[in-house]
């Protein structure tokens, strides 16, 4: 079986953490300011400052750990193949042709993949930090 990263539960956990984000914004400006608190308080000033981390659905999986799973499933797809390849290269009667070939090709496409799910994470922070505030 395939470990793969669902795309709709990211954009659901992306999702969620912009509304947490949006509604602590929104508590944030409501709330009251008190002029005189920062005034030989600063312990008290940076308590009250302190923004809640958002915090997920408990059923949708954490991006992070989806992420290095797939990221060690990539990796692991390049051991088996290079072990194939190793073994066949050595003369090893029990592997053949057509099954390095195969692993070699599936480490090739679960790289590949990789390589663009990084480039669109990347590319997904730099367009988040270029967003005005």
């Amino acid at each position: 079986m395939v470990n793969r990263v669902d795309v709709n539960s990211v954009l659901m956990q992306m999702r969620q953490v912009k509304d947490q984000i949006r509604a602590n914004q929104n508590n944030a400006v409501t709330a009251p300011v008190n002029p005189m608190q920062g005034i030989g308080a600063p312990r008290a000033v940076a308590e009250t400052a302190r923004v809640a981390m958002p915090q997920g659905d408990p059923s949708i999986p954490n991006f992070q750990t989806m992420f290095q799973n797939a990221i060690n499933t990539v990796n692991s797809n390049q051991k088996v193949a290079s072990d194939l390849s190793t073994r066949f290269e050595q003369g090893d009667a029990s592997v053949d042709l057509p099954e390095v070939m195969i692993a070699m090709q599936k480490s090739s496409v679960s790289f590949q993949a990789m390589t663009q799910v990084r480039n669109k994470l990347v590319e997904a922070y730099k367009d988040v930090m270029n967003m005005p505030v």
